[in-house]
């Protein structure tokens, strides 16, 4: 069926511009909503007569796009079939139209930045464990895919949105055999995918790994004719420049094994490379476009405690001692997270009284709401390559809750260490929240007092 025509109105509400993108089974066009009069993105499928799997296929993504939200995912607003022309049946999906090239386009000017490639990546990761948590492959993860958010309103953070998810599929189980031959593009295909083997959420991380890779590099990792490109993964690993740095050599590298069970799940792919963003917040931090939103608030209640220019609290060694004591580990520490120092405000177990933020876990650990647990770190993607991890101290388990502030804001966090890798259950991470919320109780009751001190004085003269 050939394309429609400029000015074309489909169902009597979407009233098609120029194509903005096309692909081997449909074509996206820019559009207006003539009811809500608002701009839209409106992917027509090219049915054919009686194709009964195309029409499955189409049901399928609506259905998918239809569950999801989430600002990593392209949002799917409308769906329908246009019987205006006689024999020829439109079916049809309405998604938001994003502003900005998608990350093939953009790649054509060089490599990207690693800090840049860290956000575009977290945002993609992120939005993969939220659909592998629901059960949903993608099973199509390539540059074209991947839409560069431009809100024209001068942030220059990069923001990426997965689109087109035409051959996704819902599993369930963990894994989905393909039915009907390879989905994907050749070019980004996991080995599993290649070899017809059951796919799960593995081969979208894989794929994710090969994006990273060629947006870092600027060189294609599979080139070549399409069974060329597909077959050479299977004989020949992905080649991880040393000119990377070793975090991101060793997030690649395990993202790219071969056999789906080594590799790193979305989840720990995306808190790997926000550890990255956090890192190079804070080693660029006069001007830099990568200043986490929340950081100038956070600080700015860290201020409020009035904790950072005090000596160590002894209120609170009966705390670390006590967290030492229940979980078994020779470390246990109450830290606040200055702008580029942590400060050990009370310690078991170590002569240190403050390190740089950079090679801090609790720089990491700050960045969550709920318990950063890493049960195995040398196996770990967020800690393998960490200076503690990897050097002398040998640092195999790390347990931190966030120490929050009643309006969300995380100060620092009780932690324990051991050179031992451990299994920290939910009954132990719950302990460790009751110990934490012990320590932020008595914070925030001494903030109050402060407050209310010159009130009192005032009332007594």
């Amino acid at each position: 069926m050939a394309g429609m025509e400029p000015g074309s109105l489909l169902s009597g509400r979407y009233r098609l511009a120029e194509v903005i993108g096309r692909g081997s089974r449909s074509t996206v066009y820019r559009a207006v909503d003539e009811l809500l009069e608002r701009e839209v993105a409106v992917k027509v499928s090219r049915d054919r007569p009686g194709d009964v799997e195309q029409l499955r296929r189409h049901e399928a993504e609506a259905k998918i796009l239809a569950g999801l939200a989430h600002h990593a995912l392209v949002t799917l607003l409308d769906v329908g079939a246009d019987l205006s022309d006689g024999e020829n049946r439109r079916t049809y999906l309405v998604m938001e139209l994003i502003l900005g090239d998608d990350l093939r386009a953009n790649a054509r000017s060089g490599p990207v930045s690693p800090s840049h490639m860290a956000l575009i990546g977290h945002d993609l990761a992120d939005g993969l464990s939220y659909i592998h948590h629901r059960g949903i492959v993608h099973r199509d993860i390539k540059p074209a895919n991947i839409l560069l958010v431009d809100y024209r309103n001068g942030d220059g953070r990069p923001r990426a949105k997965l689109t087109d998810f035409g051959v996704a599929t819902t599993v369930g189980q963990d894994r989905v055999v393909d039915e009907g031959g390879t989905s994907g593009t050749p070019a980004y295909l996991s080995p599993e995918q290649v070899a017809e083997e059951p796919v799960g959420p593995p081969s979208d991380v894989y794929s994710l790994g090969l994006v990273l890779l060629e947006g870092l590099t600027g060189v294609m990792v599979y080139p070549g004719a399409p069974l060329e490109s597909a077959l050479a993964r299977l004989f020949r690993a992905p080649r991880v420049p040393e000119t990377l740095s070793p975090a991101w050599r060793e997030l690649l590298e395990a993202m790219l094994r071969r056999d789906p069970a080594d590799r790193p799940s979305a989840r720990d792919v995306s808190l790997a490379l926000r550890q990255e963003v956090i890192l190079g917040s804070v080693r660029h931090r006069a001007g830099s476009l990568l200043e986490p939103v929340e950081e100038e608030g956070r600080m700015a209640a860290v201020r409020r405690q009035a904790i950072l220019d005090t000596p160590e609290d002894g209120a609170f060694d009966r705390i670390t001692a006590l967290a030492a004591r229940i979980f078994g580990v020779p470390v246990a520490i109450i830290s606040v997270v200055d702008t580029d120092r942590i400060w050990f405000k009370s310690r078991v177990g170590t002569d240190v009284r403050q390190i740089g933020r950079d090679p801090g876990l609790c720089a990491s650990a700050i960045l969550q709401r709920d318990a950063w647990i890493v049960n195995d770190a040398p196996t770990d993607p967020r800690t393998l390559t960490h200076p503690l991890v990897a050097g002398e101290f040998g640092l195999k388990f790390y347990a931190g809750v966030p120490l929050q502030t009643s309006d969300g804001y995380n100060l620092g966090t009780l932690c324990v260490l051991d050179t031992e890798s451990r299994d920290f259950g939910p009954r132990d991470v719950a302990t460790l929240e009751d110990l934490a919320a012990i320590v932020m109780n008595d914070l925030e009751m001494r903030l109050h007092s402060r407050r209310a001190a010159p009130e009192l004085l005032g009332a007594g003269g």
